[in-house]
C-alpha cells in the first residue's frame, strides 16, 4: 500500500498540523510504502516572499525530522524538487472541467475570509491531483476539509483513465473521525490561514500565552460543561494521559472544570510532550547540512517513481514522439 501526505512550508508547524497529517503519517511508517513531501509549489499562492518560503521550507523539513520521520525509511522530498508535477498538472488541467473547481469550498471560503483570489488558489486541487496521481498513491489521509479536493482528485483520474486508458491508481481518502478538525484558539478549524493556531516549537512563555487565549464560554466553574462544544477539551483530549482525560472529563460532566487551571495544566503538558523534538530540531537548524542531504536524496527517491508515470502520461496523450 501507498501512503501519501505533504504539509505546506507557509508558517510554523502547528498542533493541527501535527494531529491531523504527521502523527498519522509517522504510523505509517512500519505499515506501508510511505511518501512525505513539502508542498512549497502550494505555499506560492499565499507566499511572496522568497526569502521567507526558502527558510520555512526548511524549517518544515526540520519539523518533519524531529518529530521522528527517518528518511531511510520512506521517501521524504520537496515538491518542486520533482519538477514533473508541474508538467502533469498542466495535463490534469486540460481535462479538468471548470465546474468541477468552481464547486470546491476550500476556494470560496478562503476567499470569503479575505485572502487574496488568484488563480493558483482556484487550481490548488488540480496540483494536488498531481501530487498524488504522479506516485500511483493508494491512500491519502486527509482532513475532513480537504475530503472534497481528494475527489477531485478522483474525479480528474477517472476522466482521464477514461479519456485516454487506465493510466492512474485511483486514490482513497482516509480521515480519522478523532481528529478530522482541530479547533484553534478561536474555535474555527486551526490554520495558519486563519491565524489562530498554536504552534508546537514555541518558547515556553508564548505557548503559555497562546493556550491561555483558547476561547471558551462563560458557564461557571461549578456548572457542567459539553466537552464535545469546548474548544479547549478538543485539544486537551489529544495530548494528556488517558487517566487524566478521564478525570476532567467528568469534571466536565458534572460540574467542577475550571477553564483557566485546565489551560495551565495543559500549557505544561504540550512543553513536556514536544521537549525531545524541540531538542532534535535545534541540532538539526544548526547544522542543515543533514537537512538538505536527507531532501536530496529523497528527490531522487521519489523521481525514480514519478518518471515511469510521467512518460506514461506522455504516451497517452500523445506529447511524446
Amino acid at each position: 500500500m501507498r501512503v501519501l501526505s505533504g504539509i505546506q512550508p507557509s508558517g510554523s508547524l502547528h498542533l493541527g498540523n501535527y494531529l491531523g497529517m504527521m502523527k498519522p503519517m509517522l504510523a505509517y511508517l512500519d505499515e506501508a510504502e510511505l511518501f512525505v513531501f513539502i508542498v512549497n509549489l502550494h505555499a506560492l499562492t499565499s507566499v511572496t516572499d522568497a526569502a521567507k518560503l526558502s527558510q520555512q521550507t526548511l524549517e518544515a523539513a526540520a519539523d518533519f525530522l524531529a518529530l521522528g520521520l527517518d528518511p531511510d525509511r520512506c521517501y521524504f522530498w520537496v515538491q518542486s524538487d520533482v519538477t514533473e508535477v508541474v508538467e502533469l498538472a498542466w495535463i490534469l488541467t486540460c481535462i479538468t472541467p471548470m465546474g468541477l473547481l468552481e464547486r470546491c469550498h476550500s476556494y470560496k471560503d478562503k476567499i470569503s475570509k479575505g485572502i487574496p483570489a488568484n488563480h493558483g488558489l482556484f487550481a490548488y486541487p488540480v496540483l494536488m491531483a498531481a501530487d498524488i496521481l504522479l506516485y500511483q498513491t493508494d491512500v491519502v489521509p486527509v482532513g475532513k476539509d480537504q475530503k472534497q479536493h481528494l475527489e477531485v482528485t478522483r474525479d480528474i483520474a477517472m476522466r482521464f483513465n477514461h479519456l485516454f486508458g487506465e493510466t492512474f491508481t485511483i486514490p482513497e481518502a482516509q480521515i480519522s473521525d478523532e481528529v478530522a478538525t482541530i479547533p484553534g484558539i478561536d474555535g474555527q478549524k486551526m490554520s495558519k490561514s486563519y491565524d489562530n493556531t498554536i504552534e508546537i516549537f514555541l518558547d515556553e512563555k508564548t505557548l503559555r500565552k497562546k493556550v491561555m487565549s483558547i476561547k471558551t464560554d462563560s458557564t461557571p466553574v461549578e456548572a457542567p460543561k459539553d466537552p464535545e462544544t469546548c474548544n479547549l477539551f478538543q485539544i486537551y483530549r489529544h495530548f494528556a494521559p488517558p487517566e487524566r482525560t478521564s478525570e476532567v472529563l467528568g469534571l466536565y460532566l458534572e460540574g467542577g472544570a475550571a477553564y483557566g487551571e485546565i489551560k495551565k495544566e495543559l500549557s505544561g503538558i504540550l512543553w513536556d510532550f514536544f521537549r525531545e523534538a524541540r531538542d532534535t530540531r535545534e541540532r538539526l537548524t544548526n547544522d542543515p547540512s543533514y537537512i538538505h542531504e536527507a531532501l536530496r536524496k529523497g528527490a531522487e527517491k521519489a523521481r525514480s517513481v514519478a518518471l515511469p508515470t510521467i512518460d506514461l502520461v506522455r504516451e497517452r496523450v500523445g506529447v511524446k514522439y
